[in-house]
């Protein structure tokens, strides 16, 4: 239809060719009544949430060895220099953003962003700097709690959301410290929910969003449109490197439960113990346990005396649901059973032999044996291990299965045959020359013991792996 601008008979024309419901859709298009009314902002909820996001340096010293020539005095006195003086102490930086979650000070952050740091600083939106120690870090999550060292101020925090009401579609904004260049905040919409193939930690449920997250990121806020923290931004999709619109924060009820453990004094993250192993549903998993839709999480073994075997839980038992909260995967069900805390019961809902139960859980953290830490330190190929005693606690912390036996690798030294072996952290030592190894002290003593050939056998991933090495 062709009309000239300005006449009123064209544009009468057009409005009557239009149909009742599209006339509607045209007439609730409405001009703002005033530039107040056209101001659409999330200026308000910035204002209310980015004091409590700050900037955190953390610093890191890397001892270089000194020139030995310079500690001849005459070197020293002709050849010495910025070049060549010693020793030096080369700091390594790395930024990232944390969030103020107490008026005390406890700022959360990702642990990735102080991993092996010695000095952190948090710097506040007024530009203010403070020194803070490392309350608590935890790798599972990859997240770790700081406490600004000034005991006299109380500072401006953001109060957790209900992560799990978020839904998709809903509006968010990231807040946080992207390449370095100050406090930046970036808007978009909650693309999906519940992620658990990221591959980025041990718990994988994340939120995932459009708005833009770049490095520097690392521990920022996710709010939502109440000035709620609902996330802590920690991961990035990128074939550049920088944002392009897929990116991941760990919901804030599993960030509540590593900053309750930080109050509660402690240095590490307590969680409830189900005991048992889980895999996920495949579809010919569902066929066979005649399951709606191949979701859910097939528990494979159950460790005696656990909260699952006094439960009753069974192997082939489908979880398919947390108090209600359906489970497609066994990283959902970690995420929904951890989230509940310790103390009570979690509602199991379970499909057995076609039909479906209710089992009650006990929500209780994993016994600890002394774990007797040791570093083999005899001539052997297995100087430079430091391994402990495989406790139900330290199964689940390294996603074990703790019926195996035998001890657990907990760390290499650098430059040691150990290391140059091959030797991994989480791997089981089972047996030594055909003796079985129960505990830390029975390896300790079969490496003094000496020998020419050593024969071990080793659990890695689920897998057994038998070598044999000259002494």
């Amino acid at each position: 239809m062709v009309f000239r601008l300005g006449s009123l008979c064209a544009l009468a024309a057009v409005v009557l060719s239009l149909t009742a419901p599209q006339a509607q859709a045209q007439a609730n298009r409405l001009l703002p009544a005033s530039p107040e009314a056209a101001r659409l902002s999330f200026a308000p909820i910035v204002k209310h949430a980015a004091p409590a996001v700050v900037n955190v340096t953390a610093a890191k010293t890397t001892a270089v060895a000194r020139n030995p020539l310079m500690d001849d005095p005459f070197f020293r006195r002709f050849f010495g220099g910025p070049d060549m003086g010693g020793p030096r102490d080369p700091v390594q930086r790395s930024l990232g953003s944390g969030v103020i979650v107490d008026a005390t000070g406890l700022v959360i952050t990702n642990n990735h962003v102080i991993e092996g740091a010695d000095q952190v600083r948090v710097s506040l939106t007024d530009k203010r700097e403070f020194d803070a120690e490392i309350v608590l870090k935890d790798a599972r999550t990859d997240l770790a709690v700081l406490r600004i060292k000034d005991g006299r101020e109380r500072f401006p925090f953001l109060e957790f959301g209900n992560s799990d009401e978020l839904q998709v579609g809903d509006m968010v904004l990231a807040i946080g410290n992207p390449f370095g260049v100050g406090q930046t905040v970036t808007h978009g919409i909650v693309s999906a929910l519940a992620r658990t193939q990221v591959g980025i930690t041990d718990y994988q449920f994340f939120i995932q969003t459009d708005a833009a997250i770049n490095p520097g990121n690392s521990g920022g806020a996710l709010v939502d449109m109440t000035g709620r923290l609902v996330g802590v931004n920690t991961a990035i999709f990128s074939r550049s490197g920088g944002s392009q619109g897929v990116g991941f924060a760990i919901p804030a009820n599993m960030v509540r439960v590593v900053v309750a453990s930080a109050k509660g004094g402690g240095t590490a993250v307590k969680r409830p113990w189900l005991g048992a192993k889980l895999q996920a549903v495949t579809p010919d998993i569902s066929e066979k346990f005649d399951l709606r839709r191949p979701a859910g999480a097939v528990v494979t073994t159950v460790t005696a005396t656990s909260p699952a075997a006094r439960a009753g839980l069974k192997t082939g038992d489908v979880i398919v649901a947390v108090d209600g909260q359906p489970v497609d995967d066994p990283n959902a069900f970690d995420y929904r059973f951890t989230t509940l805390g310790l103390g009570g019961q979690a509602k199991l809902d379970v499909m057995r032999a076609g039909k479906e139960s209710k089992i009650s859980v006990a929500l209780e953290i994993a016994p600890d044996l002394p774990r007797d830490e040791l570093t083999i330190s005899a001539r052997s190929p297995f100087l430079g291990l430091k391994v402990a005693n495989l406790s139900p606690a330290l199964a689940d912390e390294l996603r074990l299965d703790s019926t195996a036996g035998g001890v657990v690798v907990v760390d290499i030294a650098d430059g040691t045959p150990a290391q140059s072996i091959g030797f991994q952290r989480g791997d089981v030592v089972v047996s030594l020359n055909n003796e079985k190894i129960a505990k830390t002290r029975d390896l300790d003593r079969l490496t003094k013991a000496g020998s020419r050939v050593w024969c071990v056998v080793i659990l890695r991933g689920g897998q057994q792996i038998s070598a044999v090495f000259g002494g």
